[in-house]
């Protein structure tokens, strides 16, 4: 029917151009932030989803960088185990020099001394070394946990090692008769036996650390790429989408202005 009060078509024209610019603005945003769901609204169950998985890379993500954090803390204090390895050695060098018989006891004062200060240089060190305000070379009870998960089991606990002169028996040692020096080799012996298996330990806990880093990392690419799936924008499907939308608009503008141009119709009859 040509009528001059209500364009009919020009409203049907111009609800479908409405439609295809709401579609192309959405492919706009899809393609501009380079995801899917950009709000509620795109999927709301999507989204839920999304973000749950976003908190467990997070979470597995810090869990790997606390692990390395836990290797950097046990490399601080594994490197001053090897200085006091080197302290050792050299007190166990100077037993064994004063235990001969072919130095006088005015010599045998000057090597206590240096033995003395090797022993307080190791007090030192296990004292003194230190990680962010932890101090595991100085008590056997001391504890610290690296969490790398959610759950109170995902974590290394750390324990660990007294290695001052007096829990290596070495704070009454001398070296300044032949009697004294034969006695301090077998009580370095054993402090180094000690040393070592304390130092081993800490190895061992920085392996399992690597292991633990290794599949916290696959675990968060693999969820990445789960999460990827469900809110990454395909681009070609998206492109696809667009270009037909841009073709509707096209036609959708060109229509109404036909349909617009309809009442002019009716006006030339009524001339």
């Amino acid at each position: 029917m040509l009528a001059i009060k209500n364009n009919i078509m020009s409203a049907n024209a111009a609800r479908h151009l409405g439609a295809s610019y709401d579609s192309l603005a959405k492919s706009v945003e899809r393609l501009s932030s380079g995801l899917r769901i950009n709000s509620a609204k795109d999927d709301a169950a999507g989204l839920a989803v999304r973000e749950l998985m976003r908190a467990d890379i997070a979470v597995l993500e810090q869990g790997a960088r606390n692990a390395l954090d836990g290797i950097s803390m046990l490399q601080t204090f594994e490197g001053a185990m090897g200085t006091i390895d080197e302290s050792l050695v050299r007190m166990k060098q100077l037993a064994e020099q004063a235990a001969t018989g072919s130095y006088s006891s005015a010599q045998r004062l000057i090597m206590d001394n240096e033995f003395t200060e090797m022993a307080n240089e190791i007090d030192r060190i296990a004292k003194g070394t230190a990680f962010n305000n932890n101090f595991l070379l100085n008590s056997a009870g001391a504890t610290v946990a690296i969490q790398f998960g959610a759950a109170s089991s995902d974590k290394i606990d750390v324990t660990g090692s007294d290695l001052t002169t007096s829990a290596l028996s070495l704070s009454t040692s001398s070296i300044n008769t032949v009697g004294a020096a034969n006695s301090a080799l077998a009580t370095l012996s054993t402090a180094i036996t000690t040393k070592d298996t304390e130092r081993a330990k800490f190895g061992y806990k920085m392996n399992r650390l690597e292991s633990t880093i290794s599949v916290i990392n696959n675990q968060a690419e693999n969820l990445l790429a789960a999460e990827s799936r469900i809110s990454d924008v395909d681009v070609a499907t998206e492109m696809a989408q667009m270009t037909r939308t841009q073709v509707l608009s096209q036609a959708g503008v060109a229509m109404l202005a036909q349909a617009n141009s309809m009442p002019q119709m009716a006006l030339s009859l009524l001339r």
